[in-house]
């Protein structure tokens, strides 16, 4: 039998109280926000898909800042999986047995730190360095994500707290060293097969 930690004594009055909410609110909301949490993921890639499109147009540099974008999410996404199997921690539908919008995971796929959260916060921070307006949209749907996760019943609190913080602390330091990191590498690459995916068209007309 594999020992688990339960953390429904850290927040799981907090818990119990969105998930209690959520079986109130009228079926549309619900939907609504099962949709997000289930596929809103996606909007992610749109957004780091445009961030890089963006960049092409302004210079190398921005356009590899932009194409690391999805590498500092692995990262991210990695470490949080390493905590997730250090802690091991039951999900709170499980300690807690109570109804939740979506099926409670099984045993062993553990709660803390959440998985979305991490993604989502990776994401949107890393996007700040691409575009201040992507990045922006990005958090406040980094934001929303963290609550549904709650709100669906798959996760404590603190989970999507710490997922947030995982992805954070993940994504600044890499994202901040690259914005900073001297052209030579971009300068180099615009002169390989990978031009194409640094500099836009007219870009490489004109250069």
């Amino acid at each position: 039998m594999t020992l688990a930690f339960d953390g429904s004594s850290i927040d799981g009055s907090a818990y119990t109280y969105v998930v209690d909410l959520a079986q109130d609110s009228p079926s549309w909301l619900d939907s609504l926000v099962s949709t997000w949490s289930t596929y809103g993921l996606g909007l992610f890639a749109v957004l780091m898909t445009l961030g890089w499109w963006q960049a092409r147009r302004v210079s190398a540099r921005a356009a590899l800042v932009a194409l690391a974008v999805p590498l500092i999410v692995v990262v991210a996404y990695a470490v949080d999986l390493g905590l997730k199997l250090v802690v091991r921690e039951d999900r709170p539908c499980q300690s807690l047995r109570v109804a939740t919008l979506e099926a409670c995971p099984a045993s062993g796929d553990w709660s803390f730190p959440s998985n979305h959260a991490a993604i989502a916060a990776a994401a949107a921070v890393a996007l700040l360095f691409v575009s201040r307006r992507l990045g922006t949209l990005a958090v406040l749907a980094a934001c929303a994500m963290a609550v549904s996760r709650v709100w669906v019943g798959v996760h404590y609190p603190h989970d999507v707290a710490a997922g947030v913080l995982v992805g954070t602390l993940t994504a600044m330091p890499l994202a901040a060293w690259l914005s900073r990191a001297p052209d030579t590498l971009a300068h180099r690459l615009t002169r390989s097969r990978l031009r194409v995916l640094l500099v836009a068209p007219q870009l490489a007309r004109s250069g």
